[in-house]
C-alpha cells in the first residue's frame, strides 16, 4: 500500500467514527463526516464495501447519492435526540447566555435537518 492510501484510509475511518459520534453529540455534524469518510475510502474498495454493509452508513450515503432526502423516522429521531441533549445541557449549565446560545444552535441545526430532509426536487 502506498502512503497516500494508508493516510486516506486512516482519515476515512476517523471521519466515519466522528460521524458516528455525531449521532450522540448534537453539536457534531453526522452527515458531512460520513460523506467525507466514504470519499476518503474510495482508494480501498473492499473496505468501502464492508463499511457500506453497515446500515447506518449505507443509509446516509444512498440518500445523499440519490438525493432522496432523509426518512421521516431519521428526522424525528434526530430532532428528539438533538433537543433532548440540548435541554439536558441547558439544565446542567444553568447560565443564561449559554442557554441562549444552545437554543440558537438548536434552531440552526433543526433548520438544517429539515432542509436536508426534503428530496432534492422539493428544495427551494
Amino acid at each position: 500500500m502506498r502512503i497516500r492510501t494508508i493516510l486516506l484510509t486512516a482519515l476515512g475511518l476517523l471521519f466515519l467514527a466522528l460521524g458516528l459520534i455525531g449521532v450522540f453529540l448534537p453539536i457534531l455534524p453526522t452527515t458531512p463526516f460520513v460523506l467525507l469518510g466514504a470519499a476518503c475510502l474510495t482508494g480501498t474498495p473492499k473496505l468501502r464495501e464492508r463499511i457500506l454493509r453497515i446500515t447506518f452508513f449505507r443509509e446516509y450515503l444512498e440518500n445523499y447519492e440519490k438525493r432522496n432526502g432523509l426518512p421521516r423516522r431519521t428526522v424525528i429521531k434526530s430532532l428528539v435526540f438533538l433537543w433532548g441533549m440540548l435541554l439536558i445541557s441547558m439544565f446542567l449549565i444553568g447560565r443564561l447566555w449559554l442557554t441562549l446560545l444552545l437554543i440558537v444552535v438548536g434552531i440552526c441545526v433543526t433548520i438544517h435537518i429539515l432542509w436536508i430532509a426534503k428530496p432534492k426536487g422539493d428544495r427551494k
